[in-house]
């Protein structure tokens, strides 16, 4: 239903700002290095809103991605010292596919907010 996704949509924007407060959010969402991912996200938030969610979600998808894909390796580093799926996030085709969203090297790592 794409009533429910537009109040995820809306849910989610306002949990990013709780989280890291209004001035972060509204600097994350305004550098110009990442102005496709936020049009590819606010994009897809438009289609969800007039009831085009299929094509809304692929756009919020790739909007996400771009914007948080920095963020990916860090978690993914985090998860391995998890006892249950540790092991998963340890197996060379995982660090390999999570090594291809950082841009540089492991000295480079930072969240992007």
């Amino acid at each position: 239903d794409s009533a429910m996704l537009a109040i995820g949509d809306i849910l989610f924007l306002v949990g990013l700002t709780l989280t890291i407060g209004v001035s972060r959010t509204v600097r994350f969402f305004s550098r110009p290095d990442r102005i496709r991912g936020i049009v590819a996200f606010f994009g897809g938030v438009f289609l969800v809103m007039i009831r085009w969610p299929v094509f809304g979600m692929m756009a919020q998808v790739y909007g996400l991605i771009y914007l948080f894909g920095q963020f990916f390796p860090i978690a993914a580093e985090s998860m391995k010292d998890t006892p249950v799926i540790g092991d998963f996030f340890r197996l060379p085709q995982v660090e390999q596919f999570f090594a291809t969203f950082s841009g540089g090297g492991s000295s480079s790592r930072r969240a992007p907010v």
